[in-house]
Formats: C-alpha cells, sequence, structure tokens
C-alpha cells in the first residue's frame, strides 16, 4: 500500500473502474503488449489479481466508495488505502487514509476536494431514481449517450469530458476525479471487425481500444500536477465458463479483477 494517509491533501486522486474487465484477459492483454499504455503505469508494468466485493457493478461500486476496494486474494486481513471511520475495524492501518464521512466521495469533499463522476454503463445514467444513487454522491456528475455502452467511441468521450472538467478545477484545488469505464462491458462486439458476438476476444479488443485513450488521460493529468491512481475492474463477467453467461453470479471469472494503485508523478520541466 502507497501510504493513502500522507498522500490526501497533497496528490488529486483518479480512481478509475474499468467496467466489467476480467482478470485473465486484462493479464493476458498485458503479456501480449496489447495494452502500452496501461503496463507504462502499472507498478512492474503488470496487473495484480484481487477479488472484488461484488458480483456486479452497483454492488461493487457502493462496496469501493464504502472503503471496500477490492482485496488480495492471499488469506489474511489486508490493509485498506481507504476507510471510514467506524468501530472494529480490523483492515484499518496507520497508512488508511480515514475520513469521518458515509462515503469516499463525501470524504474527499470534506478535505476540500472536487469531486467529478464521469459515468459510464447505467448504473451512472442519471435517468432514473436508481441510476442517481452513484452519481448522486459527486458535486457534479456527467452522462450522455456517448458515455455509455452503446458508442463505440465512449472511451475517447469520457477522456474528453473528463480532461475538460479537471481542467475547469483552480490548481489550488484538489480533485477527486472518478471514471467508469464502459467499452469493456458488452455489447463489445463492435471493437473487433466482422464479430457478430460478444466474446472473450471482442472483450479483450475492447480493452485494447480503451488503453489508447487511457494513455491520454494520464498523459494530460501530469501537467496537472502528482496523481494518487487506484485502477481496477468491478467484476468480471462469464462467456461460457461451465455455462455460465454474463455477471451478478458466483464464478471465479466474475470474482476475479485485474486492480492496481500508483503515483502518477507530475510532468517533469
Amino acid at each position: 500500500m502507497l501510504g493513502p494517509r500522507r498522500l490526501v491533501g497533497t496528490h488529486d486522486v483518479l480512481f478509475v473502474t474499468l467496467d466489467t474487465l476480467r482478470y485473465d484477459v486484462a493479464a493476458g492483454c498485458a503479456a501480449a503488449g496489447r495494452t502500452p499504455h496501461l503496463c507504462a503505469v502499472l507498478p512492474c508494468g503488470a496487473w495484480e489479481r484481487r477479488h472484488t466485493p461484488g458480483s456486479f457493478t452497483f454492488a461493487a461500486h457502493a462496496a469501493f466508495f464504502a472503503g471496500f476496494l477490492p482485496t488480495p486474494t492471499a488469506p489474511g486481513r489486508h490493509p485498506r488505502p481507504f476507510a471510514l471511520r467506524f468501530p472494529g475495524s480490523e483492515t484499518t492501518a496507520d497508512d488508511t487514509a480515514v475520513f469521518d464521512a458515509p462515503d469516499l466521495v463525501s470524504g474527499f469533499r470534506r478535505v476540500g476536494y472536487h469531486t467529478v463522476c464521469v459515468g459510464g454503463v447505467g448504473f451512472f445514467n442519471k435517468q432514473t431514481p436508481l441510476g442517481n444513487v452513484l452519481p448522486g454522491l459527486f458535486d457534479e456528475s456527467h452522462w450522455s449517450p456517448e458515455l455509455g455502452v452503446t458508442d463505440p467511441r465512449s472511451t475517447e468521450n469520457q477522456v474528453k469530458l473528463a480532461l475538460e472538467r479537471v481542467a475547469a478545477v483552480p490548481p489550488d484545488r484538489r480533485v477527486f476525479l472518478f471514471v467508469n469505464v464502459s467499452a469493456i462491458h458488452q455489447p463489445n462486439r463492435f471493437y473487433l471487425p466482422g464479430a457478430t458476438d460478444d466474446t472473450l476476444d471482442s472483450h479483450a479488443a475492447a480493452l485494447e481500444y480503451a488503453d489508447a485513450h487511457l494513455g491520454r488521460l494520464f498523459a494530460q493529468l501530469r501537467r496537472r500536477g502528482p496523481w494518487l491512481v487506484v485502477i481496477c475492474s468491478d467484476h468480471g463477467t462469464a462467456y461460457g465458463e461451465d455455462g455460465y453467461t454474463g455477471h451478478r453470479l458466483a464464478h471465479p471469472v466474475v470474482w476475479d479483477v485485474p486492480y492496481a494503485e500508483f503515483v502518477l508523478p507530475a510532468e517533469g520541466p
């Protein structure tokens, strides 16, 4: 763990969820050199395999915003980078950034951060009461069909909007930026030429597409200053393994997710 307690207040914070990304696909793409921009920032150029606290988007993000990020796969009590203060926590350590707040977004706001959500999948679409719950935590939240799962240019659009919103925040004000990348979620067949169905191959092709635009996000954010970054999947998804399709189910391809945390340094002179 990077010691978030000492970084909160001095670093902007970026939290990216690669919605529905499977660990095996993320690791395979990294090993094959298909995601060079992500590998350039990942510690040692590789993903860590972790267990998600939720098998679908709403459950996982509700846990994330309560301070329960994906946990290491080895047994044990693993210290958390962020937590909300409550008695009896066994995973709050000296390096944990602890907030007296009902959720992490409010916690960052209370210590002076401007909080920004760039939504992606349906639980962030603000079109229903349920679709307003998660984005409603933020000072400002954004969603449009161009950011969602049906637009083949969704990551490009999300990155463009995220950079515009960060640029609007004065440089002396810290930012907590959350981006829910929607491209990898079904439907993803349009990232694989000629594909008529969503498959593991189109899942990987969607990650490869998103990688290029995330590289642009990282490069532009470095111009503002140092960032504490957490990037992970919220859950995986099944493509026929053991007869299962989709997520919101108990299978290793759903529970095993890629995870990374690191400091993105400010751009040098």
